[in-house]
């Protein structure tokens, strides 16, 4: 099956929407085009105490992780024009991820032991993702330490920055950067989830 079949069969006959089946139909083109090398973004809702997240993958590992606040569409339009139109729901092909991020929440695993896209971000940016990637399960760093770890020791506030628009929240553990002072600083999800997520990991009382 080559991409125009795919799209032909999404479309369902002369563009009609799917009978009661359509659920079904659709899982099977899901598992069809993805034999056939034809899904390059995959997403699925996953359940966590802030509500459903929003989780996409590629090929390459984990590329985005949404709040339930954030856009859905804007979230899927971004990927499609970033990474890749052919993108497509299939929650079972997110099944490991769902499993790691339960087993998190439930504090049944301290690594997520995921494989990582990095390919939302660039330059600066990504170095400072892969730096605070590396900072262990329940301890701190900061926006200083950071920086320089990504090769840049006086820009702590591009790596605020960068954290900021960290399009992988929780797994890249941006919530484990604080400011030098011991105040937690900013959070793409808000500081109720970072300190949520720091107190879960115990490096907050």
């Amino acid at each position: 099956m080559n991409a125009r079949d795919f799209e032909r069969k999404m479309r369902g006959p002369r563009g009609g929407a799917f009978d009661d089946r359509s659920a079904e139909a659709a899982g099977r083109l899901v598992e069809e085009a993805a034999s056939a090398g034809l899904l390059d973004v995959v997403y699925a809702e996953v359940d966590s105490p802030f509500g459903p997240l929003l989780v996409a993958a590629t090929r390459r590992g984990l590329v985005q992780l949404a709040y339930p606040d954030e856009d859905r569409d804007e979230v899927l339009s971004g990927l499609a024009a970033k990474v890749s139109p052919r993108v497509l729901e299939s929650p079972a092909g997110l099944d490991e991820i769902r499993k790691r991020l339960d087993a998190y929440f439930d504090r049944r695993v301290r690594d997520f032991d995921l494989d990582i896209d990095y390919s939302l971000t660039r330059g600066f940016v990504r170095k400072v993702l892969r730096a605070t990637a590396r900072i262990p399960y329940g301890q701190l760093s900061t926006y200083r330490l950071v920086a320089a770890r990504a090769g840049s020791p006086r820009a702590s506030r591009a790596a605020g920055n960068a954290l900021g628009s960290n399009p992988i929240p929780i797994v890249v553990p941006c919530h484990r950067v604080i400011h030098s002072t011991g105040g937690l600083g900013g959070y793409t999800g808000g500081l109720e989830r970072k300190e949520f997520l720091l107190k879960l990991e115990g490096a907050l009382d």
